[in-house]
Order: C-alpha cells, then structure tokens, then sequence
C-alpha cells in the first residue's frame, strides 16, 4: 500500500510513531499519473511535494529553441519537486512529467509546514531529504564542468542504476548533455568490455 511505503521510506531516517503515521495518512493525497502527464507545468506555481510510490518522472526546462534539458529523473521511493517554486510560491519554469504510469503521494506547503510544526522528525527528515538533493546537485554541476561524457554517464548510472535500461537514450543523454549518439558509442563500447 502507498502510505505503508512512505512510512517505510521515513523510517530509514527515523522511525515514526503511531500518531506520527496517523498525521501523514491525513495529509498526503495519492494520484494516479498517466504516462506523459504532466503534475507540473512551465508557469504553474509547484504546490507538492511528490513521492513516487511507482513509476518514473522527469524534472526538465524547454529551451528557447524547443530543446529539452533534463535536470532530475525520480523513480521509486524518491521525491521529486522543483524546491525553489514550492517554497517562494513563483511559477515554476520546469516541467515535471510522468515517463512511466505512475503512483504518487503528495503533499501541500499547508500539510508540510503543520508536519514542521507540530512534529519535528518531519522537519528533521525533510532537511537531510533537501540536503541530499542539494549534494547531488552540487555533484552533477561539477560532473557537467569537469568531467567527460563517458564519465558523466558512469555517474548517472551510480545516482540510477535502476533507470538504465527504462529510459530512452535521448532522456539519458538530455541528462548528461551529451548527443543520443555520443551516448549510443559510449553504451556500445561498455557492452563489449
């Protein structure tokens, strides 16, 4: 079940305690998402936080040009939201879509900052949530500045290495910013090694 998940998730920080699970049960909505659908969209401010129960979900920006650039994937048992625009209540300039039909909880600003509040493992688990997301941000920006394109795909398979073989190369190679045919060389060359 959806919830029993998330609790199980939680309790690899911090075990909750009955009351603890009560309130997240009241202030988490599950979705059902369909392939190719959208739960954010350029200029629609991001009002949830979303924890993939199932399926798989890219966070990515349309350049001027139509081009797409992909900042973040998320598949089982993480989260995915653009931060900046959840907490400032500006509209996003991202999009988050389905890649896969997917299974989601979601939460508000409202239900987040009443778990902050009034139970503080909350707070606590959503901080190392944020650092964490905040390290391999910081990882892939220095991945992207220093490193070559074989090694930036040796990273993305460390960060999801369930991903590989669900995602398309042009979604890999938007990732690493590299060309779906670069991508196809580097693939075909660890094949034979």
């Amino acid at each position: 079940m959806p919830l029993e998940q998330l609790i199980a998730y939680f309790a690899q920080y911090i075990p909750l305690k009955n009351i603890e699970k009560n309130e997240l049960k009241n202030r988490v909505i599950e979705k059902r998402v369909k392939r190719r659908q959208f739960i954010l969209q350029e200029n629609d401010v991001c009002k949830y936080y979303s924890f993939v129960v199932s399926g798989c979900f890219k966070m990515y920006r349309v350049d001027d040009n139509g081009a797409e650039h992909n900042i973040q994937f998320a598949a089982e048992n993480d989260w995915i939201a653009d931060i900046g625009s959840f907490h400032s209540g500006k509209p996003s300039r991202l999009y988050i879509e389905a890649i896969e039909p997917s299974v989601i909880l979601q939460i508000d600003a409202t239900n987040l900052i009443y778990l902050y509040h009034n139970h503080p493992k909350f707070d606590r688990i959503f901080r190392v949530i944020a650092e964490n997301k905040f390290i391999e941000l910081q990882n892939r920006v220095l991945q992207n500045i220093s490193s070559t394109g074989d090694e930036r795909y040796q990273a993305f398979l460390e960060q999801y290495p369930k991903l590989a073989n669900r995602l398309p190369n042009t979604q890999i190679a938007s990732y690493i910013g590299i060309t779906p045919e670069f991508l196809s060389k580097i693939r075909r060359k660890d094949a034979k090694k």
